[in-house]
Formats: structure tokens, sequence, C-alpha cells
């Protein structure tokens, strides 16, 4: 199978051939008006001069009327006798080039030319009636171009003889056109070799025009090769001066920096999937080791001591259930990601808070426990997704929280359409260089990774999931020493 392809001229050959094409249609176009304009001018002027020769003529001249004797006749006279008898006795004329007929108004054709002339075009004897009546309706009359018997083309033109009202015969002179229509196709010839000379100088001015006009596209072709996924950051100019050239910078720079933002947003994905998945491994691989550990002690002897056998179960035991939650969180979360089913109901947040208060004092333990809540604060919300909601953030605050000395103050209002939800905690606080990622999985603020508060690093990955599947928004401020606050905001009713 042979495969073809087509090479593509480049941008300044297709503008340029285009150009000259539409150049070169407007130069044949103004050519062939210039032709035609050219031809009736000289036509024109040839019959006003031809005219004006006819009127420089004396009238007599051709004038048979009563200028000559009369022929006699036999009782049965010979009219064609008759008429070469007057044609004998009218004058002739030569003009070079030139044929010179008299018709006279019964529609009889005389040449007045020597034989060295051009031979008369004899037209019908209609189209003469025709034109002897227009002269007497005083409308005027145009030249015409006919060839005679030999075939020569003369341009022909027509004076009456007498009075204008009363006219009594036509005198026709015609001129050859060939000189005229050397004259034509001189100028015509001039035209052509000028637009010719102007199409090649059009071309060497052109060029360079037309190269500078594209450098802005040839430079975005050329930065264009230099990208890459290495150098998404660079931009093009959008100020080039060509509307177009602009327009297309603006539309490239908008297409690098989404790419930007996509291959940034691939590499974090790509580096929260890999401390994801370490994270999630560390998590799971504690329990384990502690559970492979105590079946171990207990395969060695300790089954036979009922204190230690009871301490490694109920060790056991607590690891596992600490192995299941972690595993119930990571389901909570892909179900969060995937799809969250929500059982939205009309919820009066101040009831559910006053509901679920029992519950938050015997957590809070010996801290002081604070609520403010404004009556009528209500939202469309899952009851129970808001109050695990409510608890992850309440139980985050009881863990960062002096047993003795805490403060946690729980309050909610209503501002600007949206329901807000507010836990404020007098604990040691967040630095600010770990806020940006305190709502990542598996994130500590604690380096160490130690688990002196608990926990496994998913308790506000799920709050802030819960709230945005409600179409909130969850925000953190804290500063070290001075407690962190909490502001969860949800539309309201």
């Amino acid at each position: 199978m042979t495969l073809r392809f087509r090479k593509s001229s480049s941008l300044r050959v297709q503008l340029l051939s285009r150009s000259l094409f539409v150049l070169a249609l407007l130069l044949v176009l103004i050519g062939f008006l210039q032709y035609v304009l050219m031809k009736n001018a000289v036509y024109r002027s040839q019959a006003d001069s031809m005219i004006a020769q006819l009127r420089s003529l004396p009238r007599d001249a051709w004038n048979i009327s009563g200028n000559f004797p009369e022929i006699p006749r036999s009782g049965q006279g010979n009219i064609n006798q008759e008429k070469e008898a007057i044609n004998g006795k009218r004058p002739l004329f030569f003009f070079p080039d030139t044929s010179l007929a008299f018709i006279d108004d019964n529609g009889d054709f005389s040449n007045l030319q020597t034989t060295a002339g051009l031979s008369p075009p004899q037209l019908t004897a209609d189209t003469y009636r025709s034109l002897l009546s227009r002269i007497k309706n005083r409308e005027p009359v145009e030249y015409q171009v006919v060839k005679d018997s030999e075939g020569t083309e003369q341009l022909v033109v027509f004076l009456p003889n007498g009075s204008p009202n009363h006219p009594n015969g036509l005198l026709q002179m015609g001129k050859n056109t060939e000189a005229l229509q050397d004259v034509i196709m001189i100028q015509l010839a001039t035209f052509i070799f000028l637009a010719l000379l102007a199409m090649a100088g059009g071309v060497l001015l052109y060029l360079p025009i037309l190269r500078k006009t594209l450098n802005p596209l040839n430079n975005m072709v050329e930065a264009l090769e230099r990208t890459d996924a290495g150098n998404l950051a660079e931009r093009f100019p959008a100020q080039q001066g060509q509307e177009e050239i602009d327009r297309l910078a603006e539309s490239f720079n908008s297409m690098l920096e989404r790419l930007d933002s996509s291959f940034q947003a691939e590499r974090e994905s790509k580096e929260q999937m890999r401390r994801f998945i370490a994270d999630a491994s560390h998590e799971l691989r504690t329990p384990l080791t502690s559970i492979h550990g105590f079946l171990e002690v207990l395969l060695r002897g300790a089954a036979n001591h009922p204190e230690q056998l009871e301490a490694a179960l109920r060790s056991m035991h607590g690891e596992s259930k600490r192995m299941k939650k972690l595993i119930e969180d990571l389901l909570l979360l892909a179900k969060l990601d995937r799809a969250p089913e929500l059982k939205l109901m009309d919820i009066q947040l101040e009831m559910l808070l006053k509901e679920m208060q029992p519950h938050l004092e015997m957590l809070a333990g010996e801290r002081k426990l604070a609520f403010n809540l404004e009556e009528g604060t209500s939202c469309k919300c899952d009851p129970d997704k808001f109050k695990q909601v409510i608890l992850n953030l309440f139980h985050n605050a009881v863990q960062h929280t002096d047993p003795e000395k805490g403060r946690i103050d729980i309050s909610l209002s209503t501002r600007a359409g949206q329901a807000i939800l507010t836990v404020k905690d007098n604990g040691p606080g967040i630095p600010a260089d770990h806020l940006p990622h305190l709502f990542e999985r598996f994130y500590r603020s604690d380096t160490s990774r130690s688990r002196k508060y608990g926990g496994s690093g998913l308790g506000l990955s799920i709050t802030q999931s819960i709230v945005e599947a409600h179409g909130g928004t969850i925000e953190v401020d804290s500063k070290p020493h001075e407690g962190s606050t909490f502001r969860v905001a949800v539309p309201s009713l």
C-alpha cells in the first residue's frame, strides 16, 4: 500500500501567490475596461473629426437638384441612362483610406469617391430611411462600424444634406479602422507592459513586507518548537501590533497555562498518591506487626500464662480495632471521592448541636466547653454526615488541648446566606508552614509521626470531603501558642 503525502506550501507562498492572482485579475479587468473605453473614445474622436471634415465641404458639390442641365429623353426614356447621365455629371472626391457616398431621399446610393479610395459600404434601404427619420425628428445619429464588400472594417458617419428639418439626402463617409486599431493596440500593449512591470515591482516590494508581517507568527512557531513539559512557563508576547496574532498568542498562552496547571496537578497527584501509599502502608504495617509479635509470643508458651494471654489478646484487639477504623475511613474517603450519597434534609443546626451536647461534654472531660448558638440557623444537609463533621472537629480539638486547662468554644451563626459553624480551642496551635497541608490524607503536623494524640491523619480529610459534598467550605486559622479555629460554611436556608 502506497501512502501519498501532499506537500503543503508555506503561508508566505500562499499569500504571495493569491495576492498576485487577485492583482492580475484586477489588472485584466482594468485592461478590458480600458480597451473598451479607449476604443469608444478613439472611435468617437474620429467620428467627430469626420463630421467636421464633411461639414467643411461645399454642400452644392453633391447637390444635384437644379445644378445640372436637363438630360434629353426620348419618348420612351430610359431611367438607367438618366441616372448614368446624372452620375456622370456628379463631382468626385479623393480622401486617402476613406469612402464617400451620397444617398438621396429615395434611397438611391451613389459612390462619390474615386477609384483610388475605399469602396463605401452600402447599408439596407430600411436603415437609410430610419436614419433620415431620426434626423427629421432631431434625434442624434451615432456612428456605425461596418464592413464593405471587400471585408474591410470601416467607421461610418452620416451627415444630412439640405435643411435639418427637410433633408433631401445623406452624405456617408467611411474610414478604415485599421489605423485606429493600431493606436488602441499600442496603448493596450503599453498598459500590459506597465502592468507586468508593476507586478514585478510589487513582488520585490511585497516580499520583505510579507516577511516582516509574518515574523510574529514565525516567532510563535519557534517558541512552540522549544516548548515541552519542562518549560511550560514560557509565554508569548500578547501585544505585537497584529490583532489576529495577538488573539492567537493569548489563546496559546491560555492553553499553556492550562497545560502547566494540568502537569502541576498531575505531579501533585502523583506525589500525593506516593505519600498516600507510603502512609497507608505505614499505618497498616504497625498494627499488623504488633499482632504478628503477640502471636509469636503466644506460640512460644504465653498461652499457658493467663495474665500474659489476656494482655496479648487485649493488645491484638486494640490493634485490630485501629486497623479496622483505618480501613473504614479509607473506604469512606473512596466513596466520597467517587460519588457521595447524601440524604439531604432541612435541618436546624442549633437543634442538632443541642442533641449532641451531652456526648460532646462527655468527650471534653475536664475541659471547659462553651456553646454560642444562633437561633434559626438551618441548612439542607445529611444529619449523620454533618454529625461526623462536628465530631471530627471536636475530637481534633480535644486531642490538642490540655485535659485540665483546655477550653473549646462552639459557635453557630448565619452570614451572607451561609450557615457558619466554628470550633475554637486554646491548644498549642499549628505552625504556618503546616496549614496548607492540614487537610491532606495521613498528614500530621508532628513530623516525628508519634501517636501521642492517636488517630491516623484521615479525620480532617474526611471532614473536608463531607463539607465539600454539601457545597460548603472549611478553613482554619491558627498561630503557635494561641490555639486553632476551624470554620465550616455551608449554604443556609
